[in-house]
């Protein structure tokens, strides 16, 4: 290799003689350009090394100098210059010491023969290029050592007979051995690794590298044990290393601690398949659970139960006590569910107040309906938390596998449709699954979807049925009656669908757009015909409750300009009654606007008397079924002339509904009841109609 630009050489020497011979040698050395630069004395040298020794190739040093002799005029320069390599002139008598000098770091020396246009050349060229070499290689090896301590990973390696060659800092510390410790000792006494089921010592990874001469892992569930105690859950992949020849001369082994990530895995794992609040199974876990039953189920030709378990009234002790009374009661439920079934039996949460059980292994269907009756009652027990106790109900439906369904939406649907039909009949009971409530349930979602589309397209009429002065036949009002008006069934009552809006939270649309159309239809009769008549409104319990109510009902009277005197609310004793100082507050605030208020179908609720004081209430309502016992059975007539005559004695209008025959009409009216309402008088008609009777 020829030197393309000249090469700085210092020669440090003060022999005359030899000083000429190396400048002879290195000015006929043909392509190779050297510059030489010359001192005398070591003081020198090192000066001009201090100085400045990054452009300084090469020193040719005879270490007899005046100022310095022998090896230790080597190591001053070493000192100042490691970093330059050197080459010692010698005499033949001074081989020893060129060899001592090479062995302190002096790169080669040069006996007085080899002083010539060849020698010295080729010397100085191969001194020059092996120390570029062995520079890269520090790089190269430096880069490496940076690079294998600053990645997360920890690496180890061996040699072919398994001791230690190499740890970076993470392998130190996630083994607890220093490097220095480590380096020739066995593998098995530094990475100590065992199955994190068995606690017995893992297969060597590094050893079954190199037999198999491929890249192979740990078993997932390995521990690491560290020097000192401790452990850690870790994954690895080990490799054999190769020389050039391609033989197997070692192994490296990389690993890391995945004991946060594996524990995160798990935490969240349990998470997707657990409630948050009570720890219970969730949807995605219950479907697993029942999709297992199944199989199992299948093969052993058996039969199993889901039971849907719905608390009764929860949103009423979320809305006045709170989410964390809510919370702290659905924990307790879960509780007595888990303590009221098998231990092969499983309990989830469905969402919200809603739960569900599984019974995997049931003989014969009157298993579950025994089960479900010993939830009730163990659900029925009072709760206690702090100062509050709650006592509350819940409603099961049952469904069977496999004659109620053949996976587990099916069964869960179904055991749903049970429970609703159960709490249609009355909650605090259990139903199992039929065929017709899923025709039923058809029903309810004809009807629920129609009900959206009727508050959309203005579907829906208002029909009006007299109230009449029983003495002189005079109509003293109306009440207003719903009707729908449904594209394919034509003219629905409300008994066809009122309790579907009711459950499905499409009541409070509906009663808004009701009392909007009362005020608009009385004050519209007022400005035409002079007609100044209470319309009487129905008003649900979801309507009363609702934060908005009382708000719209000033709206409605404000945007038609209808006197509050002109419409009447009534409600029934089972509204009022379920939670008394909402009722109160709600109608003292009606009473001020000047609305009347009246309850509907009493009798036929808590039939009590003793509460009526509380209520801003103005009106009795007779309920139509002691009218039409009248004649039936003397009893009724105690009981209604009870009524009118406690009534009267508190200040109250009483009205008598479902008046048909003049009979009736005529003991009413002699015990002293002022009004009624029925087919007698008129059945209920639509507005142009009614407007015509009132002019009658």
């Amino acid at each position: 290799m020829k030197l393309s630009s000249p090469t700085k050489v210092l020669l440090m020497n003060e022999n005359s003689a030899l000083s000429e011979k190396v400048r002879t040698a290195l000015a006929s050395s043909g392509d190779d350009l050297f510059e030489l630069e010359e001192v005398a004395q070591l003081s020198e040298g090192l000066e001009r090394l201090r100085r400045d020794n990054a452009k300084v190739a090469a020193i040719l040093l005879n270490p007899f100098l005046p100022d310095s002799q022998g090896i230790a005029t080597v190591k001053s320069l070493l000192y100042v210059a490691a970093n330059v390599p050197i080459l010692i002139l010698g005499e033949e008598d001074q081989e020893a010491l060129a060899v001592e000098a090479v062995e302190c770091g002096a790169q080669d020396y040069l006996l007085p023969n080899h002083i010539d246009r060849y020698s010295l050349p080729r010397a100085l060229r191969n001194a020059v290029e092996r120390k570029s070499i062995e520079d890269a290689l520090y790089v190269e090896k430096d880069r490496a050592l940076v690079t294998l301590n600053s990645i997360g990973d920890a690496v180890l390696c061996t040699d072919l007979s398994g001791k230690i060659i190499f740890l970076n800092l993470v392998a130190e510390a996630l083994t607890g051995w220093k490097r220095d410790e480590a380096l020739g000792k066995p593998l098995a006494e530094v990475f100590v690794i065992i199955d994190g089921e068995t606690r017995q010592p893992a297969a060597d990874p590094l050893k079954k590298a190199i037999e198999q001469n491929r890249a192979v892992s740990i078993a997932s569930n390995s521990l690491l044990l560290r020097r000192g105690g401790g452990e850690a859950t870790i994954e690895d992949s080990s490799a054999p290393i190769h020389d050039r020849s391609g033989a197997v001369i070692g192994a490296v082994i990389v690993f890391h601690d995945v004991s946060v990530a594996r524990a995160m895995t798990i935490e969240m794992t349990y998470a997707a398949h657990h409630d948050a609040v009570t720890a219970l199974p969730n949807r995605l876990l219950l479907n697993d659970r029942i999709s297992h039953a199944i199989t199992t189920a299948q093969r052993h030709k058996q039969k199993f139960a889901v039971m849907f378990v719905d608390l009764d009234h929860f949103k009423s002790i979320n809305d006045s006590l709170g989410h964390a009374v809510g919370d702290k009661l659905l924990q307790a439920v879960a509780k007595r569910l888990q303590a009221s079934v098998r231990a092969s039996d499983t309990v989830g949460r469905h969402g919200g107040d809603e739960f569900i059980v599984l019974l995997p292994e049931i003989e014969e269907e009157n298993d579950s309906e025994i089960s479900a009756k010993k939830i009730l009652a163990a659900l029925s027990e009072p709760f206690l938390f702090d100062d509050v106790t709650l006592q509350i109900t819940a409603t099961i439906g049952i469904s069977i596998y496999p004659r109620d369904g053949k996976d587990a939406n099916s069964l869960i649907q179904n055991a749903d449709l049970a429970m609703y039909e159960a709490k249609e009949n009355g909650r605090d009971q259990v139903h199992f699954f039929s065929d017709e409530m899923k025709l039923q349930a058809i029903e309810r979602q004809f009807v629920e979807s129609g009900l959206r589309r009727a508050l959309e397209q203005n579907e829906f009429l208002l029909y009006y049925q007299p109230k009449v002065n029983l003495k002189s036949g005079k109509i003293t009002g109306a009440e207003a009656l719903i009707r729908w008006q449904e594209p394919h069934r034509g003219l629905l009552l409300p008994d066809q669908f009122i309790r579907v809006a009711e459950n499905r939270g499409l009541i409070i649309p509906i009663g808004r757009w009701v009392l909007h159309e009362v005020c608009r239809q009385a004050r519209l009769w007022e400005l035409t015909s002079g007609v100044v008549l209470p319309i009487s409104i129905n008003v649900s319990e979801a309507e009363l409750r609702d934060t908005d109510f009382i708000q719209g009902v000033r709206a409605a009277l404000a945007e038609t300009g209808l006197t509050p005197r002109s419409i009447q609310f009534e409600l029934t004793e089972g509204i009022l009654l379920k939670d008394l100082r909402t009722s109160i507050a709600v109608l003292n605030e009606l009473k001020l606007m000047g609305i009347h208020m009246a309850v509907d179908d009493f009798g036929t609720g808590y039939s009590s008397l003793s509460y009526l004081h509380q209520f801003a209430i103005n009106v009795l309502k007779i309920d139509k079924s002691f009218v039409h016992l009248l004649t039936a059975d003397p009893r009724n007539s105690t009981l209604i002339c009870a009524i009118i005559a406690m009534a009267k004695g508190l200040k109250y209008r009483v009205i008598a509904e479902g008046v048909e025959t003049e009979t009736q009409r005529d003991f009413l009216q002699k015990q002293g009841c002022e009004e009624g309402q029925g087919y007698l008088f008129s059945k209920p008609l639509p507005a142009a109609e009614f407007r015509e009777l009132i002019h009658k």
